[in-house]
């Protein structure tokens, strides 16, 4: 697990057997189709569209030391680091508050 790429979010490794996804940096609706992407675990993928709207990601969040810097993303990332690479659990969609 040596090579394993690590999430942007959480740090953690992101083994290959484990549910993952692909972050676009900018979002496809904001003009992000062709942009920089971002492999992450799909638990975190999901925490980052659950908090912030496209219009957030896009104007504010366009980085990974961006994501990692808000409030609730990093509370969420600092809980998760202290699960094994392979977690995965259902985030709460939009009944969450934002911000």
């Amino acid at each position: 697990m040596d090579d394993a790429p690590l999430c942007p979010l959480c740090l953690r490794p992101i083994p290959p057997d484990v549910p993952q996804s692909v972050h676009h940096l900018i979002p496809k609706l904001k003009g992000g189709a062709r942009g920089p992407t971002v492999l992450m675990h799909r638990i975190c993928h999901r925490e980052i569209h659950a908090t912030l709207t496209e219009a957030e990601l896009a104007r504010s969040y366009a980085t990974p030391e961006a994501l990692r810097a808000h409030p609730r993303l990093a509370t969420f990332a600092a809980w998760v680091a202290r699960r094994p690479p392979a977690f995965d659990s259902k985030v709460p969609g939009r009944r969450r508050g934002r911000r």
